[in-house]
């Protein structure tokens, strides 16, 4: 398939996919009377993207292990990021994420479905398409250097452990009583930097980016570099750590911590 050719093929694809996410996720948050289920079909979303491309590569292009490495890649963060947040979700008794009653501007039953497609689902469902790009490129493209495939496999695997160790790492914090734990978490990784999940979040994305789209090429690279770049700056400055710290920088001694711990990018504990 040619380059142009399978470019088509992958928007059309991941917006086929997004949109199917997005829909089966609202159809859901009307059934529950909670906006919140768009969390777990976040990464949901993701899977169904590069499983359903990788399919539909092997249908048009022949065989390439990569497309399936990618696959199986997504399907591993993914699944266990909405495992992750549905368990969350569970251990706060199912109530809406405060966060989504501020934007809506109230509960879902107030404000009603228009509005939480409008405002959340449309929205992410946008942002899950054009993220999930490099991931539907690589699909349907074939592989070029195998080399740099290998080096974002390394980068996706240091991503995944900072998320998934420090969700983990917590998650123990949390569960041990509000009067034996310090205000402010700052062990393990979370003496390296104050979000390590965002931050293995970014890495993750740069990782897939490097096997999908650029070991496919370095026009499909070039193409497609916007959507891990978008992802960072997301995680770092707007839905993610900024927005976070809004509310966890009114605790005792946030202040001595953020001096001493990055915001993002990690670096060796300071005491």
């Amino acid at each position: 398939m040619s380059t142009g050719a399978g470019l088509v093929l992958a928007v059309v694809v991941a917006g086929l996919c997004a949109a199917v996410t997005m829909t089966a996720a609202a159809l859901r948050a009307r059934q529950l009377g909670v906006v919140a289920v768009v969390d777990v079909a976040w990464g949901l979303g993701f899977v169904l993207v590069a499983v359903v491309s990788a399919a539909v590569g092997s249908l048009v292009d022949g065989a390439d292990a990569r497309r399936w490495l990618v696959a199986l890649l997504v399907a591993a963060w993914g699944l266990r990021l909405a495992w992750h947040v549905r368990s969350r979700a569970a251990a706060g008794g199912g109530h809406e994420d405060p966060r989504y009653e501020q934007l809506l501007g109230g509960p879902l039953r107030e404000v009603g479905m228009a509005s939480a497609v409008r405002r959340v689902f449309a929205v992410q469902g946008l942002a899950q398409w054009f993220v999930a790009l490099p991931v539907a490129v690589g699909a349907v493209l074939g592989t070029d250097w195998w080399w740099v495939a290998a080096v974002g496999v390394a980068v996706w695997a240091v991503g995944l452990v900072f998320e998934a160790v420090g969700d983990q790492q917590l998650r123990r914090f949390r569960a041990r009583p509000r009067e034996e734990r310090p205000s402010v978490m700052d062990q393990g990784l979370w003496g390296w930097t104050r979000h390590p999940n965002y931050f293995g979040d970014a890495c993750v994305w740069w990782g897939l980016w490097l096997v999908a789209a650029l070991a496919a090429g370095w026009l499909p690279g070039l193409l497609t570099v916007l959507c891990p770049v978008a992802m960072t700056v997301f995680l770092r400055n707007v839905t993610g750590a900024k927005l976070l710290e809004k509310t966890m920088s009114q605790r005792e001694g946030w202040d001595e911590y953020a001096d001493r711990v990055p915001l993002f990018f990690p670096r060796p504990p300071r005491h």
